[in-house]
């Protein structure tokens, strides 16, 4: 059976690997990830990766396609993927000593074109930083391009006090949610 990753993400390549899962194809999505007016982050990170799966699977038929979506909430605030360092700067300085969610959906399809759907929801909280220390890691790049603006598998995960939930899908892809969902695909997953 094969699995086409509607994902550009190398994290996730690299999730999956290490649950011994073998991607064929990388075919990532281009949607428009615009949240909807007053949408709630968890129903908002559904949406995106059902989305996805739903643009790349016509263009694969028989093989299982794997999509996901992660957001970093602060509340019922929806946070960016950082565009550039003002960016993870604002993030950064929000999250700053309180805690977030990090909500990842991960939709399958399968070769007969039924999809699912899970959702892990992490509690993530910052211990507090400094102006210096946000300012460090905002010129670090590592969070450009990260939903809210940071890394846990990099410099970022010193920032972290406590973590209730699922580490990989902090990362991007919670690999027990998608784990089972690969299985009731047809994947075998080790």
């Amino acid at each position: 059976m094969r699995l086409i990753l509607a994902s550009a993400s190398p994290r996730r390549s690299d999730l999956l690997a290490r649950i011994g899962v073998e991607v064929a194809a990388i075919d990532p999505a281009e949607i428009d990830e615009t949240p909807l007016p007053n949408e709630k982050p968890a129903d908002y990170a559904r949406r995106i990766a059902a989305a996805k799966a739903a643009i790349v699977a016509p263009r694969h038929p028989g093989a299982v396609i794997l999509a996901a979506d992660t957001v970093v909430a602060a509340g019922r605030r929806i946070l960016p993927k950082a565009t550039d360092a003002a960016e993870v700067r604002a993030c950064m300085t929000l999250l700053a000593g309180r805690r977030h969610h990090v909500l990842s959906a991960v939709t399958v399809v399968d070769a007969a074109g039924v999809a699912r759907h899970r959702l892990s929801d992490s509690i993530v909280a910052f211990g507090p930083l400094t102006e210096k220390v946000i300012q460090a890691y905002a010129d670090s790049g590592e969070g450009v391009g990260k939903a809210g603006g940071y890394a846990i598998q990099g410099r970022a995960e010193a920032f972290v006090r406590y973590l209730s939930g699922s580490h990989s899908g902090v990362v991007g892809l919670p690999l027990f949610e998608t784990r089972a969902l690969l299985g009731s695909a047809g994947i075998s997953v080790g």
